[in-house]
């Protein structure tokens, strides 16, 4: 059995945010393979089932997100070297993907809030390029994670998307 978490915040007004890149990653891959998502939330988190792959997008906020990893990690007894997280990151060029098998956080709260709870950084983790330097410059960190797609990223995010949904099912196969 295998874990997928994409990581994002909950609520309409973060849909389609450089942040929400993991929720987007699943519901895309959702969409793709024809899955739905559970009618009801366990552990605090929307979760879905592809064999014998859970994927979860915890509904706690960004920055809290390791309390729903733990809970379906210890209900499905998944060792963390069978968690794939998915997150944004603002430090790599927009599109681009980087896949690590364990490490630091580098600065990610989402990342930072499943290490601490896990008590480990050794789990895989898919981060997603969010980086647009002129908007970030302009907006600061804080408000740029949170700022929507420009119109000129969104035509190219069914492209990314499908590549990380490729990547799933890469992780799934090994």
């Amino acid at each position: 059995m295998k874990l997928v978490i994409g990581l994002g915040n909950p609520g309409n007004r973060y849909n389609f945010t450089r942040h929400n890149s993991g929720f987007l990653a699943l519901d895309f891959y959702f969409k793709l393979h024809n899955l739905t998502w559970g009618a009801k939330p366990r552990y605090g988190a929307l979760w879905g089932r592809r064999g014998d792959i859970i994927f979860v997008k915890p509904q706690d906020y960004y920055n809290e997100s390791g309390r729903a990893t733990l809970e379906f990690m210890n209900f499905y007894k998944i060792p963390t070297s069978d968690i794939l997280v998915i997150c944004d990151d603002f430090n790599l060029e927009f599109g681009k993907l980087r896949y690590r098998a364990q490490g630091s956080a580098g600065g990610n709260n989402g990342l930072k809030s499943i290490i601490s709870t896990l008590g480990t950084d050794e789990f895989p983790r898919l981060r997603i390029g969010t980086g647009n330097d002129t908007l970030r410059r302009q907006m600061g960190d804080m408000d740029f994670v949170l700022s929507k797609f420009t119109p000129e990223e969104k035509l190219q995010l069914p492209e990314i998307l499908s590549e990380v949904a490729g990547r799933i099912d890469e992780y799934a196969a090994k």
